[in-house]
């Protein structure tokens, strides 16, 4: 749908209210009152056929009769009406439309056929819809108050997004209290058309907006929200309200939303990779967004804590130490300084207890010292109505030094009637103010936890050129058999039979259907052994005694293979029953982890890993990721757990070779990216004894499949199918392959070997290097956003990059651009021509109908290479530029 409509609604020269009226307490009167608070930017058109004039404006009859060009509709009808009237507006040229109406999905089947009949009529004329069901959109940058919300609020640099209308009006109301402003101010509703992820992809290129908050109770296109999310969080914070953690909160939200809720776990997991910070209650959302609002995020977690009383100091410290951080210590220099200013039993730690009969005077020059020391990172500051401390006369002082303190500051004044003046004063300076100390350090705890998340996020990695050694054609064949067979379960050896294919250690398994066939496979295997129960009905072996350890005699074997099989018909009368496995017995453990994935319908492949064993439900230390994982999400995703502290060596256990350990999760990304019939796939135990890794068991599921790889993941994975040989003009061989992350090094070393001229070339702008931003920005790509192509010369470390071709994918998806750079000593070789070539092939494939660029007067070889590929070229009136144009029907290439 096009985003130029988009932009249209959000900064209309003229408003068609449908169904306005002038009857007091009806919503299109309220909408109609809010636009003409703010008309001078826009022209208001009232549509009521009933009416003649509305609050002193000519009323038409129908949208169509209404004079010139109409941006956008805001449509307060019931809904049976919608439909039509969505229609109406697309013959008139109408670009979006704001639908307050409710009784869509949430009321049922007919509501739902009703929100369909108005999807259907939007994307006939391209027509852009919020709503329906909701309150109404604000845009503050042009005085747009759109909505019937009952207070307008105040300008800012925080955009607001919810779901809910309910939670819309009640931020509002706090806002206003707090002196906190927004942007913009959207009330999503239904959902029908504009999502979360059109609205962050949107927000994200405005310069008014600082950041983004959002009340969410379901996402409707989880692999768009994700692609906007990731793009957007590494410039501006984002921050998540989602509903539904419980069961019953699931429940209420899709009764609400008329959508079911998804798993919790994956939606943390999913923000988590996203590089959105997800609060789990009101007061924490709007916590956050005051910070965000009157501070910039903390750069570190050095928090120095100053307090008029020791116990709401040591309240500020334990809170910290719940978050797994510490108040930061303070220098000898900062001690000395404070020595000369408070009495001489002040705490002489952090926190800063200055006493409470020390007069304010000494408070507001403590502030100035640890504001100004180099260990501080942030400021808390406390007071309570603790001995002869006027919190009011201590908060005006204070105000004058904190609009000035380049630090983050905070305060928490705490107490009821007698400090409440006090936090008006630093709400009306713009100053953040809590009241109590917990919820200061849990606004600073999230905002500086999103800063680390998204440091994370961007690091540039190691370039390694270490390839995984992987046999996709044998695993293919064991899933196409399986799948020819009309199995939806592995045989475990036939499971474990996939896993090495993708170098994933397993022990060597053999299946028995009868006690004479398991004696001779555990004399083959060699003593002792062991038996386990095989059926794909049975999920825990232990459920049924399932599992037979040690067994070093022909008649173990025996005696086990019985017990089992009758303990199997005992407990799962209605079991498919293969036999048993038998495989050689195994030293003990000094670890056992699970390793699992599991492909959910709506977030695609998960990845499970944690503490292993038969307890592993009881325990659940485990931590989830999404695919497609590196290295340093793989080190994350063990990170998170309480293992984690045993794998790096604890007592007589010798820690783990961690790369191997992340190693075997990135290739179980790489197997559930490469196969999207996989449905569930479990290692339990993943043993590992003296550094050592074995899966001893393992399950796998798999099912059909309609969506191919990689288009069921919810992040878009390496392109592997670009990669491809080139030669030059001269016969000299060259790699192109998409871009990586860890290609920051080569793409440095290809940027000083441009010349200047070719450095203007290509950024029309004189760079003197690339900024760590700009290496993160041209590595980091979402490849469903942008391709980039790279052609190397030589091989593995030796080897250089030759040259670069980009093409930027527009929000839209159907238009592009297009960029080009070639190493000085390569130009002329015909690398340019196979990197656009290829480049221009892949976005045929995407489905990109337009792809533009803008190419200087001088830069001939460009020019020339344009016209031989079919671009259209175009000099820019008034310009020094040409644009090149190449239609989707124009890409005639092979």
């Amino acid at each position: 749908m096009s985003t130029h409509n988009l932009n249209r609604l959000w900064n209309p020269k003229s408003v068609a209210i449908i169904g306005a009226s002038e009857k007091q307490g009806s919503v299109g009167c309220a909408i109609m009152k809010n636009l003409l608070a703010g008309s001078d930017r826009c022209e208001i058109f009232p549509v009521n056929p009933w009416q003649k004039e509305l609050f002193g404006l000519p009323c038409f009859a129908r949208v169509q009769e209404t004079r010139g060009t109409v941006d956008m509709a805001v449509i307060a009808t019931p809904i049976q009406m919608v439909p039509e009237l969505v229609d109406a507006c697309g013959k008139k040229g109408v670009a979006g439309a704001v639908i307050v109406s409710s009784g869509g999905r949430e009321t049922g089947t007919r509501g739902k056929e009703l929100e369909e009949q108005i999807l259907a009529a939007a994307r006939k004329y391209g027509i852009r819809i919020i709503g329906p069901n909701c309150l109404g959109i604000i845009n503050t940058t042009i005085s747009l108050n759109a909505s019937f919300a009952h207070l307008p609020p105040l300008p800012g640099n925080i955009a607001f997004l919810s779901q809910s209308g309910a939670v819309c009006t009640s931020v509002l109301d706090l806002a206003l209290r707090k002196k906190v402003g927004f942007s913009h101010f959207v009330s999503l509703g239904s959902m029908v058309d504009v999502d979360f992820a059109d609205m962050i992809d949107y927000l994200g290129s405005q310069r008014s907006v600082g950041s983004i908050v959002m009340y969410m109770e379901n996402i409707t296109n989880i692999r768009n929200f994700m692609s906007a999310a990731r793009a957007v969080s590494r410039i501006k914070p984002i921050i998540v309200l989602k509903s539904g953690r419980s069961r019953a909160g699931a429940r209420a939200a899709a009764s609400h939303t008329g959508a079911m809720a998804e798993e919790d776990a994956l939606y943390d997991a999913a923000f988590q990779r996203a590089g959105i910070l997800r609060v789990t209650e009101f007061e924490e959302l709007f916590d956050c967004i005051e910070f965000l609002a009157k501070q910039q995020r903390p750069k570190g977690n050095s928090l120095s804590i100053i307090t008029n009383a020791g116990g709401p100091g040591v309240m500020a410290a334990d809170a910290l130490a719940s978050c797994g951080m510490e108040p930061t210590g303070l220098s000898p220099e900062t001690l000395d300084r404070l020595d000369e200013l408070l009495p001489e039993n002040w705490s002489r730690s952090n926190p800063i207890d200055i006493l409470g009969d020390t007069p304010a005077s000494a408070y507001a020059e403590t502030v100035k010292v640890c504001a100004a020391a180099p260990e501080t990172d942030a400021l808390l500051l406390i007071c309570s109505p603790a001995g002869t401390m006027d919190t009011r006369a201590l908060a005006e002082l204070l105000v004058p030094h904190l609009q000035t303190v380049t630090c983050p500051v905070f305060t928490a004044w705490i107490g009821g009637d007698n400090v409440a003046e006090a936090r008006q004063v630093f709400n009306q300076a713009g100053i953040v103010t809590y009241d109590s100390a917990e919820r200061a350090v849990r606004a600073f705890k999230n905002l500086y936890e999103y800063g680390k998340n998204i440091e994370r996020l961007t690091q540039i990695p190691i370039r390694t050129d270490t390839k995984l050694i992987i046999h996709r054609e044998i695993a293919e064949n064991i899933i196409k058999s399986a799948m020819a067979e009309k199995k939806d379960c592995l045989l475990e050896n036939t499971a474990k039979a996939l896993l090495d294919a993708y170098g994933i250690p397993v022990n060597e398994t053999k299946i028995a259907d009868t006690e004479e066939t398991a004696l001779e496979m555990a004399e083959q295997t060699g003593f002792p052994v062991v038996l386990k129960i095989c059926s794909k009905d049975i999920p825990h072996k232990s459920d049924c005694s399932g599992v037979a350890l040690d067994l070093r005699t022909a008649r173990d074997v025996e005696t086990a293979f019985r017990k089992i099989m009758a303990g199997a018909g005992e407990h799962f009368p209605s079991a498919h029953i293969t036999g048993v496995t038998v495989q050689a017995m195994q030293d003990r453990a000094d670890v056992e982890l699970i390793i699992g994935a599991r492909k959910d319908p709506h977030f695609g492949p998960v990845i499970l890993f944690g503490m292993g064993g038969v307890l592993t439900e009881v325990f659940k230390d485990i931590s989830m990721g999404l695919p497609p994982l590196n290295r340093m999400l793989a080190a994350h995703l063990i990170g998170q757990t309480k293992i984690a502290a045993v794998l790096n060596g604890f007592r007589n256990i010798r820690p783990m070779d961690m790369p191997l350990l992340e190693d075997l999760l990135i290739r179980i990304g790489r197997l559930m990216t490469d196969f999207p019939e996989i449905e569930t796939l479990d290692i339990n135990p993943l043993m590992v004894r003296d550094g050592v890794l074995t899966a001893v068991d393992a399950r796998v599921f798999i099912a059909p499949t309609q969506v191919p790889a990689p288009m069921h993941l919810i992040i878009s994975s390496y392109p592997w199918q670009y990669e491809s040989q080139g030669e030059t003009v001269d016969g000299q061989p060259f790699f192109i392959r998409p871009i990586r992350p860890s290609d920051a090094d080569l793409l440095i070393d290809h940027f000083h070997s441009l010349s200047s001229r070719s450095i203007y070339m290509r950024f029309f702008s004189p760079l003197k290097q690339l900024s760590r931003d700009m290496l993160i920005r041209l590595t980091q790509i979402d490849y469903d956003r942008e391709i980039a192509l790279v052609a190397l010369m030589g091989k593995e470390q030796n080897q250089k990059m030759a040259g670069v071709c980009r093409i930027i994918v527009f929000p839209d998806k159907t238009q592009a651009e297009f960029a080009l750079a070639i190493s000085d000593d390569w130009q002329g070789k015909g690398i340019g021509s196979s990197l656009l070539t290829r480049c221009l092939k892949a976005a045929r494939q995407m489905g990109i109908k337009r792809i533009m660029g803008c190419v200087l007067a001088e830069n001939t070889q460009m020019l020339k290479l344009g016209k031989k590929l079919g671009f259209a070229i175009t000099r820019v009136p008034g310009g020094g530029e040409y644009e090149l144009i190449i239609e989707n029907d124009g890409l005639d290439i092979e």
